[in-house]
Parts: C-alpha cells; sequence; structure tokens
C-alpha cells in the first residue's frame, strides 16, 4: 500500500457540486442547506449554492453556517405578513372527503385523491388543502396538475414563501422563464437588506435548473441589474457564468465582487475558481493571504492546491498555520499526517494521525472513517520494522471497508516474523468474496512464499490462480515476475504479453517487459520501444523512469542515461534506482559518487539483489 494513495482522500482540491435528491418538490424549493448556509456564515465566505462548479472550501464554512442561517431564516419570517386561515367547519361532509382521497390515494389511485382534494381546496378555499393535492401529484410525478394545485396554493396564500418557491420551481423548470421574472424581482426588492445576498444566491441556485441556460443567465443578469453594489450579486452571476463555461464573464464578476468587498473570502475562491491556470490561481490565494492572514478557507483552499500540484512542503506549512487556529479539527490533522508521511517525516506523521484518532474517539463523526489512518499507521510501524505495532493498529480496524486489505496485511507481517504457517493459515480463513478480494489472497500467500525463498511452492499457488482467473492480471503480472525471477522467460513473456491483449493501456506490463530485456541486456530496440509506450502511459512515474534510464546505458547513451536516472532518483530516492544510477556514474569515472549512492542503497535495502550482483559484476567493496 502506497501512503501516497491516500493523499486524494481530503487534500486534493475540486470543483464540488452537491445534487440533492427530489423525493418532493420541498428539496427543490425550500432552503436547502448549503444555501441557507450562505446567510450567516462570514460575509466573505458566502458560497452559492449548488451551482454546475463551486469552490469546495467554501463549503465548509457554509455548513458551520447552517444552524444559525435557519435563525435569521425564522426571524425573518417571524416579520413576514402572514395569510389568514378561512374558518371551517369540520362537517361530516367535509371529513367523509378528506378521509376518502387519502384512502384512495394510499391505495394507489391518486387522480381520484388528488381531484377531491383540488375540489375541496377550491370550495374552502383552504390553502393547506391545496398544499396537499400539490403533495399528491407530486407524489405521482405529474407535473402538471402539481403547478395547477401549486397556483391555487399561491392564490389562496399569497404570502407563503413556500407556495412562491413551488411555484417559482414549476416555472422555472418548465422555461417559462418570463413568468419567474417579476416574482424574482418583487422577492429582491422586498427582501429585508442583510437577506438579499442570500436571495441572490438562491435564484441563482433555482435558475441554474432551467433547461435554457443561457435565457436563464439573461433572466438573472436582469434581476440582479439593480443590486450592482451587493458582492453576493456578482458571486450568483460570477458561479453561474462558470456553469456556462464562460469563465471570462466569471471572472469579471468576481473581480467585481472584490472591488465592492476586498476581503471577500468566496469572491477570491471563485475569481480562483475561474482561472484556467493552476499556477495563476494559486497566486491569487498566497498575495490575497498575504492581505488578510485570518482568511482560513482560502488557507485550506491555497493548501489544497499546493498538494494538488505536489508542493507537500509548503502545504504542510499551510495546515500547520491552520491547526494553531483550531488545534482539534480533523481534516488539518489528517491532512498533516499524510503530508508528513509524504515528505518522510515519519515522526510528525506518527504524531498527527495519532492526535486524529484520538480526536476522532473523543468527537465521534459518522461520516469519518478511522481505517484510513490506521492503516498508514501500520505501515509506517512496518517501514521502520516494528511489527508488534503495527499489528496493533490492524487490530483496531472494524469490518468494514478496508477490513479485507487489513487482514491481508496481518497475514503478511505473521509472515515478516517468521511465523510462516500461522500467516497461511490467516489468509485462509479469511472471507474473499469476488474474483478480485480471492486473488489477492492468492497474491498475498505467493509473496509470502516468495519471500521466504520457497519460489516452487509460490510458482504453484500462482498457477493455480491463473488456472482459476485466465484473465485476471494482477495475477498473470505476478505470475509473470516469479517465472523471471526462476529465469522461464518464455512463461514470463507469454503472461506480460497476454497482460497487454488484456489491458492495452497497463504501463506496467510493457515496462517490467522492456525492462527484463534491458536487464538481461538482449532485444535493445525492442526494449526501448516497449518502455518507451510505458512512459508514454505514466510520465511521471520514476521507476518507469529508470528503466527508460538504464535501456539508454545499455544502448551506451550515457548522458541521455545519467538525466534519466537522476531525475527518477529525485522523484523516489529508491535502491534500485541508486544502484542503476551508480553503475552510470562508475562507468563515466564518477567513481566516488557511485560509491556513495550505492551505501546509501546499501542502508535502505541491505539485502538488495541488484546491489549485491551489481558490486560482485564489477569487483567493488564499499
Amino acid at each position: 500500500m502506497s501512503i501516497t494513495s491516500w493523499l486524494s482522500v481530503e487534500l486534493k482540491i475540486g470543483l464540488i457540486s452537491k445534487e440533492y435528491p427530489l423525493k418532493n418538490l420541498l428539496l427543490i424549493v425550500t432552503l436547502p442547506a448549503v444555501l441557507a448556509a450562505c446567510a450567516a456564515a462570514p460575509q466573505s465566505a458566502t458560497a452559492p449554492g449548488d451551482s454546475p462548479a463551486r469552490v469546495a472550501t467554501a463549503e465548509d464554512s457554509l455548513q458551520q453556517g447552517e444552524n444559525a442561517s435557519r435563525k435569521v431564516n425564522a426571524k425573518a419570517g417571524e416579520q413576514a405578513t402572514e395569510d389568514s386561515l378561512p374558518s371551517l367547519e369540520l362537517t361530516e361532509d367535509l371529513m367523509f372527503k378528506l378521509l376518502s382521497s387519502e384512502i384512495a390515494y394510499q391505495r394507489g389511485d391518486w387522480q381520484s385523491g388528488y381531484v377531491t382534494m383540488l375540489a375541496m381546496a377550491q370550495q374552502t378555499r383552504d390553502p393547506r388543502i391545496a398544499r396537499r393535492a400539490a403533495e399528491m401529484a407530486l407524489a405521482a410525478k405529474r407535473a402538471d396538475e402539481a403547478l395547477t394545485a401549486v397556483r391555487l396554493w399561491r392564490t389562496l396564500a399569497p404570502h407563503s414563501d413556500e407556495a412562491i418557491q413551488y411555484n417559482l420551481s414549476f416555472i422555472i423548470l418548465g422555461d417559462n422563464l418570463s413568468e419567474a421574472k417579476p416574482i424574482l424581482e418583487e422577492r429582491l426588492r422586498e427582501a429585508r437588506p442583510h437577506t438579499r445576498g442570500l436571495m441572490a444566491f438562491q435564484i441563482q441556485r433555482l435558475l441554474s435548473r432551467a433547461k435554457d441556460k443561457s435565457a436563464a443567465f439573461a433572466l438573472l443578469e436582469d434581476v440582479l441589474a439593480p443590486y450592482g453594489d451587493l458582492p453576493e450579486a456578482h458571486l450568483a452571476l460570477a458561479q453561474s457564468a462558470i456553469g456556462r463555461g464562460d469563465v471570462e464573464r466569471a471572472r469579471k464578476e468576481a473581480q467585481l465582487a472584490l472591488k465592492v468587498r476586498p476581503d471577500s473570502e468566496l469572491a477570491i475562491l471563485t475569481l480562483a475558481q475561474a482561472s484556467t491556470d493552476k499556477s495563476d490561481a494559486t497566486k491569487l490565494l498566497a498575495d490575497f493571504l498575504a492581505r488578510y492572514p485570518k482568511s482560513r478557507e482560502v488557507r485550506v483552499a491555497y493548501a489544497r492546491m499546493l498538494v494538488d500540484q505536489q508542493q507537500y512542503k509548503k502545504a504542510r506549512a499551510e495546515f500547520e498555520t491552520l491547526l494553531k487556529d483550531q488545534p482539534q479539527d480533523l481534516t488539518t490533522l489528517f491532512a498533516l499526517g499524510i503530508l508528513s508521511a509524504q515528505v518522510n517525516d515519519m515522526p510528525a506523521a506518527e504524531k498527527y494521525l495519532t492526535a486524529y484518532l484520538e480526536t476522532l474517539s473523543a468527537q465521534p463523526d459518522e461520516e469519518r472513517d478511522p481505517t484510513q489512518a490506521l492503516l498508514i499507521l501500520a505501515q509506517i510501524a512496518e517501514e521502520r520494522k516494528d511489527p508488534a505495532t503495527a499489528l496493533k493498529w490492524l487490530a483496531q480496524i472494524e469490518p468494514g471497508e478496508g477490513y479485507f486489505s487489513a487482514q491481508i496485511k496481518r497475514a503478511q507481517l505473521n509472515a515478516k516474523r517468521g511465523d510462516l504457517a500461522s500467516a497461511r493459515k490467516l489468509l485462509h480463513e479469511i472471507n474473499a468474496s469476488g474474483e478480485r478480494e480471492q486473488s489477492q489472497v492468492v497474491i498475498a500467500e505467493a509473496q509470502m512464499l516468495r519471500d521466504a525463498n520457497r519460489l516452487p511452492e509460490a510458482m504453484t499457488v500462482l498457477q493455480a490462480g491463473v488456472k482459476r482467473f485466465p484473465n485476471n492480471t494482477d495475477l498473470l503480472y505476478d505470475y509473470a515476475m516469479l517465472a523471471e525471477k526462476r529465469n522461464q522467460l518464455d512463461v514470463m513473456e507469454a503472461s506480460l504479453r497476454k497482460i497487454i491483449e488484456l489491458a492495452p493501456n497497463n504501463q506496467h506490463a510493457y515496462n517490467a517487459l522492456g525492462y527484463s530485456f534491458a536487464e538481461r541486456n538482449i532485444r535493445l530496440d525492442e526494449a526501448y520501444a516497449l518502455i518507451e509506450k510505458a512512459l508514454k502511459l505514466a510520465p511521471d512515474d520514476p521507476f518507469i523512469m529508470d528503466s527508460m534510464g538504464w535501456v539508454q546505458f545499455r544502448l551506451g547513451r550515457l548522458k541521455e542515461a545519467e538525466a534519466l536516472l537522476q531525475r527518477a532518483y529525485e522523484l523516489r530516492p529508491d535502491a534500485e534506482i541508486a544502484v542503476h544510477l551508480g553503475e552510470v556514474l562508475w562507468v563515466k569515472g564518477q567513481k566516488a559518487d557511485a560509491q556513495k549512492l550505492w551505501r546509501d542503497a546499501q542502508i535502505k535495502d541491505p539485502q538488495n539483489d541488484t546491489l549485491k550482483s551489481t558490486l560482485a559484476r564489477l569487483n567493488v567493496q564499499l
């Protein structure tokens, strides 16, 4: 398991768009949680709802503001004009019709229930009955009938915010935008100043559902035109422009919002979101932080961008700044743990991930699973040759996602401690379901046997696995690698070529086959072509760079070989890459540099076969 593979879990910046399941129209027209949070979040971190593209880090602050927002909306509602309800006597006839309507609806006859309910609403002029008729039509997915009931509901309760929003949603979903314009203008005009920004985002979100995106954007421009001094108006337009792919207009609107409110976090985040160049976006956020260092949401976004650009040390520094303000923030602790591992600071990685687990235990969060942190801590302990601690972490992983991997790892650790029999027994007891998990058990067992130098047994295990799952590329790859180690080149080549046939974009198969030729100094032109193909598929893979450097060396191109191997070693200071680079330098006459590299490789991996064979072949003593 690679520590790097966990980076995308919580760190990568993304433009997140949430879709809320529409069980009924209430989820479209009432104030959704993300939008509601806008009202109470700091003015610099107001969010525009679930437009097609959105700055991810603004969402956290919006979520935190949800409860306070509801209080704001409730207070505003208390001051709104209330619609009077008719004084109705619950006669036997009325009771009978209400009950018969509900019974018909419950029995699946929505139409009878709807027609009766709508007729009673028209007769009694009670908006609650009209609303119930609308709900019945909505549940039956009958848009026309629902709209009829909603229009009646709004007529009977002209000041009902809920009825108005139902009506608006139907109008917009039906692309009757001209009918929506006066309603939207009136709502903005009558909104209290401190809620008008929220209203702008509500309107933007609502219009984002229209089929005619150009007409919807034009309508949004019209209704927001009188509010040029409102930064949220410009940001609503910016988000709508991003949704239409018009980044130039989005940048313009975000800049206007910043002009009105220079410290607006959402404005700078939106401007960065609309930037087509990552380096420009990063610089925008860095400059903003220089002026407003307390802008937490911007710092989070900036840190995530640095991770996305693999600037891990800089990203870690930003998360450390964030941790000073909120020492128990789970996301920050987890990020620091992974980033510390990425820059090879394992003590810090352990410290932060352990703190993450302790904080999570004290403050349980159902949306957070400790499994990833436990697996990484186990891997760190394993890498420092502390299998007991690694097993301790793995024992804390509960059934669920990651549990299967933890059981595999437990077996592997037992094998490394010399108890191969119990390790194999544990593997055979794992409840592996499906080809993927069953093949992983086979691969793990074969690797244990290989590490114990019981190669014939490992080969037997893999042969049985390949026979059972003949098109499993993972099994075929391990089978090929073991065949190569046993010098069964025909089996190796046949297995790797089958992988290439099954998965033409599998860079590892091309690389392994090409490297095996280069290592034996045979078929070098074919080796070059195979590794070149692998490098095109994965241009930043240091191990494929190493293979290309090695084949260049075999072809006598020392300059090209050194450049590639230096680059590979910078990306991944692996013992095998060090051995190859050392041999190139040795041949070039830089023997002291070569010996230093080999000594470093010996410290990292004293049992490395490539190092041993290279030193023996060159008759070098370290």
